[in-house]
C-alpha cells in the first residue's frame, strides 16, 4: 500500500489551455505591417509611424478596457469610481507632459500645437449630445473604433451612423459655428506652465476625491480590482489594469504629438470618410461652408490624413489585441431595440463630436491636456448627456449596471 503523501492527495486541476484566434491574429498582424510599409513608402515615415501608433492605442484600449462610456455608466447608475479615477490620473499625467512642451512650441524639431477651440453653446449642446450618444451607441469615438475591431457587431452600426452624423454635422455648420462663444482660450498661454498645471491637478484631485466620498458611502468601500477579470494579466493576451491603460495612451498621445505636431483626435476623420463618400456619389460637398478651408484633405487620399491612419490603426490594432485573448467572436444577431439604440447614438455623436469640436479624445483628453477651456466645458455638458444616456439606455433594451443588493438568506 502506498501511503506517501503525494498518493494521498488529489491532483490539481490542469489549468485551462490558452486559446488564441489564430487566423484573425495572423491576418491583423501582417494587415498592421503591410500598413506601415505601404505608408512609409507613399506617405513617408511619420505616416508609418503613425500608423503603428494607432495600432498600439488599439492594443493598449482594448487590453485596458479603458472606454469612457461604461466608467461613466457605472459611476452614474452605481458610485463605481474606478474608472473615472483612472481617467484622472491619465489627465494628470499628461498635463505635466505636454504643457510644458505646448508652451515651448516645438518637440524634437517639430512644430506643435494644441487643440484649442471656442467656448461656447455650441460645445455645450454638441458634448451634451455625445454623452446621451455614447450611452445609447454603446461606445463613445476611441470605444467604438475597438470595439468594431474587437469583432463587435453591433458597434459597426453605430458605426456607420457616427460618420453619417459627422456628416450632418458638417452641413449644419453654417449654424451651429455662429451660436455665442468664447474665443479659444489655451490656460497655458493665459496663466503660464506652473499656473495651469496647479489649476488642472487641484481639480482633478477633487474629482478623484468626490468619487471615492460618493462610492464609500455607497458601497461602504472602495473597489481596489484593476483588471475586472480573476485571469493573470498578460502583456500579449491582457487584461491590463486601468492605470497601465491610461499611462499608455498618454505616452501614445504624446507620440501622435510628436509625429503630426498635434494631440490625438478621432471623429475630424469619420466625417471626412462621409463627405468623401457623397463626392463619390457626384455631391458637391466641396462647396459647403465647413469644408472651404479643407479642400486640400477632401482631395487626397485617406493614405495622407493623419487621423483616419490611427482611426484605422485601432481598429487594427484591437483586431490583434481581442484575437491574442481569444476573443474574436463577432455575433450577428442583434435585438431590434438594440439596432435602434445604435443608430440614434451614432446620429448623435457624430453631430456632437462635429458642435463640440470633438469628441471624448479630441475634445476632452487632448483638449484638457492643450489646456483648452472648451476641453472642461465639454466634460460637464457630456458628462450630463451621459446621465441622461444612463436613464434612457432600458428604452432600449441595454442594461445598466448596479452592484447587486446584499442577501441576508
Amino acid at each position: 500500500m502506498n501511503t506517501s503523501p503525494s498518493a494521498a492527495l488529489p491532483l490539481p486541476p490542469s489549468p485551462a489551455p490558452l486559446f488564441i484566434n489564430r487566423k484573425p491574429l495572423i491576418a491583423a498582424l501582417l494587415l498592421w505591417l503591410a500598413g506601415a510599409v505601404y505608408l512609409l513608402q507613399t506617405t513617408g515615415w511619420r505616416q508609418g509611424a503613425l500608423w503603428l501608433v494607432g495600432g498600439l492605442m488599439g492594443v493598449t484600449l482594448y487590453h485596458a478596457a479603458f472606454g469612457f462610456t461604461q466608467a461613466w455608466r457605472m459611476f452614474v447608475s452605481d458610485r463605481r469610481g474606478a474608472g473615472l479615477r483612472a481617467q484622472m490620473i491619465m489627465l494628470a499625467l499628461g498635463v505635466m507632459l505636454f504643457f510644458p512642451v505646448l508652451a515651448q512650441g516645438s518637440l524634437w524639431g517639430q512644430h506643435v500645437h494644441g487643440l484649442v477651440a471656442p467656448a461656447g453653446v455650441s460645445v455645450l449642446l454638441g458634448a451634451f449630445l455625445f454623452g446621451l450618444g455614447m450611452q445609447l451607441g454603446g461606445g463613445c469615438a476611441s470605444g467604438t473604433l475597438f470595439a468594431v475591431g474587437a469583432g463587435n457587431t453591433r458597434m459597426l452600426v453605430t458605426l456607420l451612423f457616427f460618420i453619417i452624423g459627422g456628416v450632418l454635422g458638417t452641413y449644419t455648420y453654417g449654424w451651429w459655428s455662429h451660436l455665442p462663444a468664447l474665443p479659444p482660450i489655451s490656460l497655458v498661454k493665459a496663466l503660464g506652465v506652473p499656473e495651469a498645471l496647479a489649476a488642472n491637478l487641484v481639480v482633478f484631485a477633487l474629482i478623484g476625491w468626490l468619487t471615492l466620498a460618493l462610492e464609500k458611502r455607497r458601497h461602504g468601500h472602495v473597489l481596489t480590482t484593476t483588471t475586472g477579470t480573476s485571469r493573470p494579466v498578460s502583456l500579449l493576451r491582457g487584461p491590463w489594469p486601468l492605470i497601465a491603460g491610461g499611462v499608455g495612451l498618454v505616452l501614445l498621445n504624446f507620440a501622435n504629438l510628436a509625429l503630426v505636431g498635434h494631440p490625438w483626435g478621432i471623429t475630424s476623420a469619420f466625417a471626412l470618410w462621409g463627405a468623401k463618400a457623397l463626392q463619390s456619389l457626384g455631391m458637391d460637398v466641396a462647396g459647403w461652408q465647413f469644408w472651404l478651408p479643407h479642400q486640400a484633405a477632401l482631395a487626397a487620399p485617406i493614405s495622407r490624413d493623419a487621423t483616419s491612419i490611427t482611426d484605422i490603426g485601432i481598429m487594427v490594432g484591437a483586431l490583434a489585441a481581442a484575437s491574442a485573448a481569444g476573443k474574436f467572436d463577432p455575433l450577428w444577431k442583434v435585438p431590434a431595440r438594440s439596432l435602434a439604440g445604435a443608430v440614434a447614438g451614432g446620429l448623435l455623436l457624430g453631430l456632437g463630436s462635429r458642435m463640440a469640436y470633438g469628441c471624448n479624445i479630441g475634445a476632452y483628453f487632448s483638449g484638457i491636456l492643450s489646456g483648452s477651456v472648451h476641453g472642461w466645458l465639454w466634460l460637464l455638458a457630456a458628462f450630463v448627456g451621459s446621465i441622461a444616456g444612463v436613464r434612457l439606455r432600458p428604452l432600449f433594451g441595454l442594461a445598466v449596471e448596479k452592484t447587486p443588493a446584499p442577501s441576508h438568506c
